[in-house]
């Protein structure tokens, strides 16, 4: 159905698989940053049109492929795909980001709403579908989804939040009503996941954004439990194929072992948690991704490759490392800067990696 994958060093890393060198994508690497983008947006008309359109989706996801050497696309769509299916009204104000006419407060708002299937998305399946056509296996396409708290946070506030009080505030004083809500959103968060799987996605990640903002023990009943609960109900294999799915909690370093019980095949880590300590503490059961702070990008080439090996050589030798910055690529980076870091990965890299031979002619030197 899909062409032959012809760059598996993500896929491999993730599965802590022998690679000839580290393997790179970008967070928000389809984004404001590059001026093609931005004419995309323009012709699209807004944010929602570009992710509703399966052949606009396609061309942004596509865009940082073309300027940069990435080991994977990222589907372009947005996290809150989800509570827009279930009938909250999704909507972007300029400066302000994104925004819902109906809130959830209470009891009667989640019982007014339903989990949603993948058919209720069918434009993110379509897009998915096309993008992994239009790759034509040059490198495997990453599926996501916002976690259930993550998603529930917007959909309680009525959007971005820097307090949290209305989400934190039902946490406490209802937390029955609260675990009905996370209990509807991992049910969709799984289906909508697994769809994208069957459209074409051959690796998935989980954006939990804001998890970090919780106490270690609401960490794990409001956060941690549903994303293993999503775990425990994804594909995790397909047309012969393992999907190897990360999981990424913002300020979650604390929380390492807990993640990796869950049963992710990698965790993502932002650049506050030291990737060395990472590995020594839960290396062994999983492939790590990241961690560059994504500011360095607004410094000059020297600097990034400085800092590029810092994080490789904290990881150090072997395989189970995908590069990646600590969060989402800012908006004002230079759009030449990434093409440093990019090629800085793979450049410094092989070092930390045995040389693959093909035959037994090469391994002798002959």
């Amino acid at each position: 159905m899909f062409p032959e994958l012809k760059n598996d060093r993500f896929l491999r890393a993730l599965l802590k698989q022998p690679v000839d060198t580290t393997p790179v994508w970008m967070m928000r690497q389809a984004g404001r940053y590059l001026p093609e983008y931005r004419a995309s947006r323009s012709t699209a008309g807004d944010f929602l049109s570009l992710c509703k359109n399966d052949s606009f989706a396609c061309e942004v996801t596509l865009q940082p492929l073309k300027r940069y050497d990435l080991d994977a696309a990222i589907l372009f769509s947005d996290i809150l795909t989800i509570p827009d299916a279930m009938g909250l009204g999704l909507y972007f104000e300029a400066g302000e980001g994104p925004k819902f006419k109906h809130v959830i407060r209470n009891k009667a708002d989640v019982d007014a709403i339903e989990a949603i299937t993948a058919s209720d998305l069918d434009y993110v399946m379509k897009a998915v579908t096309t993008i992994r056509h239009a790759l034509n296996g040059d490198v495997p396409l990453i599926g996501f989804s916002g976690s259930p708290w993550t998603l529930a946070t917007y959909m309680i506030e009525g959007g971005s939040s820097k307090d949290f009080r209305h989400i934190k505030a039902m946490m406490y004083k209802s937390p029955e009503t609260l675990h009905a809500l996370l209990s509807k959103l991992a049910k969709s968060v799984t289906a909508y996941l697994n769809g994208q799987i069957l459209a074409g996605a051959q690796a998935l990640q989980i954006f939990d954004t804001w998890g970090g903002i919780l106490s270690g023990p609401m960490y794990q009943q409001f956060s941690l439990l549903y994303m293993k609960e999503i775990l425990d109900g994804l594909i995790r294999e397909h047309e012969g194929k393992k999907i190897p799915v990360i999981v990424f909690t913002k300020n979650g370093g604390q929380w390492l072992e807990n993640i990796a019980a869950t049963g992710p095949d990698a965790i993502g880590l932002d650049w506050t948690t030291d990737i060395s300590e990472a590995r020594a503490r839960v290396g062994h059961q999983v492939a790590l991704q990241g961690n560059i702070d994504p500011c360095v990008l607004y410094a000059g080439k020297e600097v990034i490759e400085r800092e590029v090996e810092n994080v490789l050589s904290g990881f150090g030798h072997g395989s189970g490392h995908v590069f990646n910055l600590g969060h989402g690529i800012h908006q004002f980076v230079n759009p030449d800067h990434p093409k440093y870091l990019i090629d800085a990965v793979h450049n410094l890299g092989q070092k930390y990696h045995d040389p693959q031979f093909d035959d037994l002619d090469a391994m002798n030197g002959l």
